[in-house]
């Protein structure tokens, strides 16, 4: 019976499972791996529609009416009841957006309708003004519509007992205006996720302060709470931890106390008093991973008590690259949100010639514009892990395969796009 490979086992004994690779884990295995070990959330709570941007949906919301609630017109005109004397129909009344009482119509009749307005009873189309002539009590039509044209139907939109909204499901604007549309106030959401984070280092000192020849300000954890802020989750800042094994552990087993999930920035490398592998070794199951992208080579997942931990880089670029790459992506699976996919990637002419080894997926930062009707990017000028303005002057990512080697001007690469429409 073939033994199952869970988080602790793969931990304490990595060659347990054949083509796992800690020393070269390629960018698709890193998520693969991810997806069998993250756990989402289950604790829930209802509440208002207006507070529920950028939640996720705890249980299916199933509508109790049908939307639209009655059939209305799609536009400005007249609703008209076909006859056989032609294009000519005599004009009866008006109906206009939010009358509640249901007018009727003969053949040959016809009834002035805004957008909105309950369709009459004996109405077989509704006539846009653009397509007709107006008299003193008729209309002429240019020709005859085709029938149930321009209607809006009941339950068009959503029908009575429809799923409309999944368990899982993100909610966006447009969510948000959908639940307004069935009458509901609430929503039954998803808890935030508690995140603590915090970066280490003894050469790193706290911004506003004067800095000294070896010390460097923390910039990371400023950059990581910023990313964390645009994803609606709970977190609680940390600072900076000094390079002490006690002082690590004991920060580390009090934040798996009370959050979910665990991020830190540095001490995940091979450095001498680079102490939070050893610490994380002894107080949880951590996997130690040489990732096969550039930049971002050092990271390390695992779980300290019941708290999901990520370790990124130390470099600047690194550390945002990782975050980017693959911890929003586990943050959204472990937030319960089914329905996120990666970014994803589009093609563009680089107008200059990059410089590559094979062997690692590369994140460099470009610049994407559109130049006589053809989008061009091009690289930002220097490519370093630890450049963080490069991060500021791009706006795109240009992805370029672990198979790559130099790629010339003018090539057409794989570009990800740093901000979305929604």
């Amino acid at each position: 019976m073939k033994k199952t490979i869970n988080l602790k086992r793969l931990a304490d004994d990595p060659s347990c499972l054949s083509d796992y690779d800690p020393n070269a884990m390629d960018f698709a295995k890193v998520h693969e791996f991810l997806d069998k070990f993250l756990t989402p959330i289950s604790a829930s709570e209802k509440i208002p529609i207006q507070n529920s941007l950028g939640r996720v949906i705890a249980k299916d919301v199933k509508s109790t009416i049908n939307v639209p609630n009655y059939d209305n017109s799609a536009m400005d005109g007249y609703a008209i009841a076909f006859n056989n004397t032609g294009l000519t129909f005599k004009v009866t009344g008006a109906i206009y957006a939010g009358s509640i009482k249901r007018k009727s119509i003969r053949p040959g009749e016809a009834i002035q309708i805004m957008t909105g307005g309950r369709i009459p009873k004996g109405c077989d189309a509704v006539v846009p003004i653009e397509l007709l002539r107006e008299h003193e009590s008729y209309i002429t039509i240019n020709s005859l519509p085709k029938k149930y044209a321009n209607i809006r139907n009941i339950g068009e939109d959503v029908k009575k007992g429809e799923i409309i909204l999944t368990k899982g499901h993100f909610i966006r604007p447009a969510e948000i205006g959908l639940l307004a549309s069935l009458g509901l106030s609430s929503v039954n959401v998803l808890k935030k996720l508690k995140v603590i984070f915090f970066s280490s280092g003894d050469e790193v000192i706290p911004v506003g302060s004067k800095i000294k020849v070896g010390q460097i300000y923390d910039s990371n954890r400023y950059s990581i709470q910023a990313m964390l802020e645009r994803l609606n989750i709970d977190f609680t800042n940390y600072k900076n931890v000094l390079d002490d094994k006690v002082i690590i552990k004991k920060t580390l087993l009090k934040a798996a106390k009370s959050a979910d999930l665990i991020i830190t920035s540095g001490g995940v490398s091979v450095g001498k008093a680079d102490y939070m592998k050893e610490v994380l070794s002894e107080i949880g199951q951590v996997l130690f991973w040489k990732l096969s992208i550039k930049p971002g080579r050092p990271l390390a997942y695992g779980k300290i008590m019941k708290a999901h931990y990520f370790g990124l880089p130390g470099n600047p670029v690194s550390s945002m690259v990782t975050f980017y790459q693959i911890v929003q992506p586990a943050i959204k699976k472990i937030m319960g949100q089914t329905n996120y996919q990666l970014p994803p990637y589009f093609h563009a002419k680089c107008i200059e010639p990059i410089k590559k080894r094979p062997g690692r997926l590369e994140f460099q930062r470009g610049v994407l514009i559109k130049k006589n009707n053809e989008w061009i990017v091009q690289p930002t000028a220097n490519q370093g892990s630890g450049i963080l303005s490069s991060m500021t002057q791009a706006n795109c990512f240009i992805v370029l395969d672990k198979n790559d080697s130099n790629i010339e001007k003018n090539t057409i690469v794989n570009i990800q796009i740093f901000d979305g429409i929604i």
